[in-house]
């Protein structure tokens, strides 16, 4: 039995063969666009899923806690390069060696120690640097240009003091200056008086060592 032709009410009349086969192939086209964006969602849920899988789940091993740096080893092997006696302090448990090594500003090599606070919360560092065979303004060089403003007596040892602006010298705020036979120490930073004068005791056999040496 034949088909009655589709009445649109849009035309008023039947659909010829060709509007018949268009609307099916609109139709087609819509439903297949429907499910490639029904297909794209889902593929991003799941590609979110795994995401969140690797992020959340898997497990991340924290990196392993640095090696500390043994001072003395360094500065035996650096004192052995150099063919001179280098110090090695042994600042408190209140400090941590960031970096040991020898450094230089084009006219003298320094063997310089770089302490920071052992308790995360504090602010502040020092450093510990012994100059090899420094001129006289090494440490004016290292200062920018400041002067000592006074002298301190301490473990035995006469230190120049310097009492800095931050603003001028990079954040370095206090000083303390000798001389050790031809080399020169000088301990810096930003710390507090007491902490630089415990700095300063911890290094002042070796300096007196170095004097000795040197006679």
């Amino acid at each position: 039995m034949a088909q009655t032709p589709r009445i649109v009410a849009e035309l008023g009349r039947a659909e010829t063969p060709d509007e018949t086969a268009a609307r099916k192939a609109e139709s087609s086209r819509v439903y297949r666009a429907s499910q490639n964006t029904r297909n794209l969602i889902a593929a991003l849920v799941v590609t979110m899923a795994v995401v969140a899988v690797i992020i959340f789940a898997v497990p991340r091993g924290t990196p392993p806690p640095r090696e500390p740096i043994d001072v003395a080893a360094v500065a035996e092997r650096i004192g052995s390069a150099e063919g001179r006696t280098a110090i090695a302090p042994d600042l408190s448990d209140d400090w941590v060696v960031n970096r040991a090594a020898l450094e230089g500003d084009g006219a003298v090599q320094a063997w310089t120690i770089v302490y920071a606070p052992a308790d995360e919360d504090q602010r502040g560092f020092l450093r510990v640097a012994q100059g090899f065979d420094a001129d006289e303004a090494w440490v004016a060089r290292v200062l920018s240009g400041a002067a000592p403003e006074s002298t301190a007596t301490i473990g035995g040892v006469r230190w120049d003091s310097y009492e800095l602006d931050p603003s001028r010298t990079g954040n370095i705020s206090v000083a303390l200056a000798t001389t050790a036979g031809t080399d020169t120490v000088l301990i810096y930073g930003a710390a507090a008086d007491d902490k630089l004068e415990d700095a300063a005791r911890a290094v002042a056999s070796e300096v007196i060592d170095l004097r000795e040496e040197s006679e």
